[in-house]
């Protein structure tokens, strides 16, 4: 089980994009994360005619590392530490450690 999960809203903590919040694209398996507007960077893409691709500048999401970047609280407006507790259930699930709320339902 991750602390950060795809679909999540988080903050970055660290880096040139400090203080930029979004959600989690994509987790990748070296622990970085693509977080939707944050991160970006200019990739100088050759037209490709074959695939119907123009050329130009794009801007698209570099990887982050996830140490870099914190769960956002909405609660309290900035980012939390999680941690994980069993339900009555047995089910796992994550909580803000500030707050004791659930993240997950």
């Amino acid at each position: 089980m991750e602390r950060i999960r795809k679909g999540d809203e988080v903050i970055v903590i660290a880096g040139r994009s400090k203080g930029q919040r979004g959600h989690v694209l994509k987790v990748l398996k070296d622990a970085r994360l693509l977080v939707e507007n944050v991160n970006m960077t200019k990739r100088h893409q050759k037209p490709d005619p074959q695939a119907q691709k123009p050329g130009g500048i794009i801007e698209r999401e570099a990887p982050i590392e996830a140490s870099n970047v914190m769960l956002y609280n909405p609660a309290t407006d900035q980012g939390d530490r999680v941690g994980y507790k069993f339900l009555e259930d047995g089910r796992k699930v994550r909580f803000f450690r500030s707050t004791g709320e659930v993240v997950d339902i």
